[in-house]
Order: C-alpha cells, then sequence, then structure tokens
C-alpha cells in the first residue's frame, strides 16, 4: 500500500531528542569520603593479618589493638587523649614556632568530618598511639594527607610508627587518581625528618623557602611540606599550608 502524502512527512520528519543533563559523575576522593569506616579498611588500608588488628610490643610482648574511625565516632573522650597526645609529643614546636599553639584551633582541626584515625589501645582500652589521615584535595590535586602520628615514649622506636604509615600510605596508593601523600614536619623535629626520609618522603617543591628580609636577615621556615608519590603518581603538587603534624 502506498503511503499518503501526509505519511511521508510524518516519517521524514526527525525524532525530537531530549536533551538531559549528566549527572556529574563522584570522584575517587569523594567516594572514599562517603566509605564507611569498616569498608575504608578493606578497600584502602588492606592490611595483612600480620599486625592488625592486633599488634605486640616487640620488646615487652605487649599487646595493643588498631582500629580505625571517623572523628564523628569517636567518643569525646577519645578525641581528648589524641589531643593529649599532640600536646605531648609537639607541644613545645608548636610554642616555639611562629605558628604558635591554639588549642581551640587544633580541636576544631581534629574534628574534620572528613578525617580518619588510625588508634593504638592498651589492654585497658587507653589511646597510646595514633595516625589521622584525609584524602582530599591540593590546589585541585587528589592526595591524603598525614594530618598527625603521634606515639607515647614507650612505643617509640618499635616499628610502629612505620607500621602505621605504611598503612597511610597504601591508602594513597588504593585511591585511584590520587598523584601523593603529604604531610608537614617541624624543621624542628630532627629524628621526625630522618623517619620520613627513610619512608620515601622528600621536601615538596611548594614547601616554604626561606626569607630575605631588607635589612638583609634571612629567616627560615618553621616547618617543611614533605611528599612522597604514589606509584601511578608523581606529578607536582601545589600544597597549602596545613600546621605541622609533629
Amino acid at each position: 500500500m502506498a503511503e499518503t502524502k501526509d505519511e511521508v512527512a510524518a516519517s521524514s520528519k526527525k525524532p525530537i531528542k531530549r536533551l538531559v543533563g549528566r549527572r556529574r559523575q563522584p570522584n575517587p576522593i569523594e567516594i572514599a569520603n562517603k566509605t564507611s569506616d569498616d569498608d575504608f579498611v578493606q578497600e584502602y588500608v588492606k592490611p595483612s593479618s600480620d599486625g592488625w588488628p592486633q599488634w605486640t610490643h616487640p620488646r615487652n610482648d605487649t599487646v595493643y589493638t588498631l582500629s580505625l574511625s571517623r572523628p564523628t565516632a569517636m567518643r569525646d573522650d577519645e578525641l581528648e587523649a589524641c589531643f593529649d597526645l599532640v600536646d605531648e609529643t609537639s607541644g613545645e614546636d608548636y610554642r616555639n614556632s611562629s605558628l604558635g599553639w591554639h588549642p581551640a584551633m587544633k580541636r576544631r582541626e581534629m574534628r574534620s568530618p572528613d578525617l580518619r584515625y588510625i588508634l593504638v589501645k592498651d589492654g585497658d582500652g587507653k589511646i597510646n598511639g595514633f595516625t589521622s589521615l584525609m584524602p582530599t584535595f591540593e590546589n585541585h590535586e587528589p592526595v591524603v594527607y598525614c594530618y598527625e602520628i603521634h606515639l607515647k615514649p614507650e612505643l617509640q622506636g618499635t616499628g610502629l610508627g612505620r607500621r602505621l604509615m605504611e598503612y597511610l600510605m597504601e591508602v594513597g596508593e588504593n585511591i585511584a587518581s590520587v598523584d601523593k601523600v603529604m604531610l608537614t614536619c617541624f624543621v624542628s623535629n630532627a629524628s621526625g625528618l630522618k623517619f620520613y626520609e627513610k619512608l620515601g618522603f622528600d621536601k615538596d617543591d611548594y614547601s616554604p623557602r626561606e626569607r630575605k628580609l631588607r635589612g638583609g636577615k634571612v629567616v627560615m621556615p618553621d616547618y617543611v611540606i614533605l611528599s612522597r608519590p604514589t606509584t601511578s603518581g608523581g606529578g607536582v603538587v601545589k600544597s597549602r599550608t596545613r600546621r605541622p603534624q609533629s
């Protein structure tokens, strides 16, 4: 049967396409920050059974428990114990620097909702050490930032600090697109600088540099920004100023 003129005209019209706005795909940093603590451990920390969730002191066989938690899931006394540990191990460095020691500001920073704490607790549940990290952006580049790492004196030099940093660096390796793991360290913390150097950290290109004043006086920075490229990274990351973590 032949088509009529109207049918031919109708069949020749192109269908109208509706323009539907594309939803912005969540980036890997956002996905990581929305992940539950349990899933974060499994997907990003990926600890082996050796040392997680229990770690044994190599010199006295004391057993400590490791766990990961957001600050929003921590009790006030746990956050305060972490704050006290920062003050105990780094408070003097803060007070002697141009940054100064500002307890209220530090407490607010330590409650940032996207932080993840890896806590080290003794048999009584008391916090003896911790590290805190955040998947974030530095000058629009995806990085994992180490905000803090602090241990009681009896846990220093035991290999636990290296173990915590290895967990933190593993997070950087397991979040797609992350270029670097970054941190800040006081220049006065000589042992800390050596520790990070052994782990492969180097001064970031955007670490603050010495300044020469008009009178000729040279002002040295109180802290350095250190970074370690991930396996897939290696690009230059311009850093915002963060308060030194040790």
